[in-house]
């Protein structure tokens, strides 16, 4: 099955080529109708976009020296899986973007892509605001206890249902003028801390590596912790918002350093966290409670967590609003249009490791 080309016309090539993965626009018409006024916009199929076969397309040069791709729907336009050494030498010279709907992008080696040259763009943006409720749901939820109530009301067991009405209040607290403590803050990161701030009024501390201005700072009072293990030490929840691709970010050891009794909430990926040291560390009462929207071996979380009422799950939905689809599809399309146009990418991962 070939590629579909979604021109205005014939590539006359005058155009620069650019690539669609995945599925039809559905929210900004409007903004592809600029694609396609601008660029010779080729759709590879579904079978194009496995793998083996999107390798041999690159090898063939099926598609020429296309200019950019983009990606506007993260559930498909990603078959061909990662953005690796195998893959990436085989992009042309002439590529010099790449933009993806979704916050995350442990699936591309953005490394090995500023090596060629080639900018990878994100949606994040797009995704702060929902993003930033989830944390805030399971903020509420591991501080007040919220799914030991609501496993016992769904369990039509009016034991459970007392148990719970009586007794979930004596280790419930109000996250009022407890410490936060944020890892990563990025847009979505800072927008945690500022609903945390505004509507709890907890206080913030973060860990980051590009710390905010004195400004972002002042109007959250944030205190920039010097070291993650510091983090640890002094939050009385500590939220995972940094990117993927940092490994385990809480593993044992890392968990023993936080406060005895202390939340963990992980709305980032599912890699930063070792769900067997969350399990024993609930288990001891190390930590007391856990909210996780990701996990390490989706579809399937741990099943110990499954049935722990001190462990709130959620399937990977913080982002989940359309507001977000609508905004990742949007990006993609910008970030093609400014780069190709010579202007600043809105979104850009890995700007900071390009040479040139």
């Amino acid at each position: 099955m070939s590629s579909n080309q979604t021109t205005n016309g014939a590539n006359d090539g005058a155009k620069p080529v650019i690539l669609h993965l995945g599925d039809p626009i559905k929210y900004n018409t409007d903004i592809y109708q600029q694609l396609c006024e601008k660029f010779t916009v080729i759709c590879p199929s579904v079978q194009e976009r496995q793998r083996d076969v999107f390798l041999q397309r690159l090898r063939e040069r099926t598609w020429g020296d296309f200019a950019a791709v983009f990606r506007p729907w993260w559930a498909t336009g990603g078959e061909m899986g990662r953005l690796d050494r195998e893959l990436v030498p085989l992009l042309p010279q002439s590529l010099k973007v790449w933009a993806s709907a979704g916050a995350g992008y442990d699936w591309a080696d953005v490394d090995v892509m500023a090596e060629h040259g080639i900018l990878y763009c994100n949606g994040a943006l797009a995704s702060s605001e929902a993003v930033a409720d989830m944390a805030l749901y399971h903020i509420i939820s591991v501080f007040r206890n919220m799914q030991w109530s609501n496993m016992a009301g769904r369990a039509n067991d009016p034991d459970a249902w007392t148990d719970a009405h009586i007794n979930a209040q004596f280790t419930a607290h109000n996250p009022q003028g407890h410490v936060l403590g944020i890892v990563g803050l990025g847009n979505i990161g800072y927008r945690i801390a500022v609903k945390a701030f505004k509507a709890f009024d907890m206080r913030i501390s973060y860990y980051d590596p590009f710390p905010k201005s004195p400004e972002q700072e002042a109007a959250i009072q944030a205190t920039r912790c010097t070291s993650l293990d510091e983090l640890l030490a002094g939050a009385d929840c500590v939220v995972l918002a940094a990117p993927g691709g940092s490994g385990k970010l809480m593993t044992t050891e890392r968990i023993a350093q936080m406060k005895r009794g202390s939340r963990l909430v992980n709305i980032a990926r599912g890699g930063l966290v070792d769900e067997e040291a969350v399990v024993a560390a609930l288990e001891t009462g190390q930590l007391s409670a856990v909210g996780l929207d990701v996990f390490e071996n989706e579809p399937r979380p741990n099943p110990k967590l499954a049935t722990n009422r001190n462990a709130t799950l959620t399937c990977h939905t913080a982002g989940g609003a359309l507001e977000t689809a609508m905004g990742f599809e949007g990006l993609s399309m910008k970030n093609v249009l400014a780069v190709l146009a010579g202007q600043p990418p809105l979104t850009p991962v890995n700007q900071h490791l390009m040479k040139h």
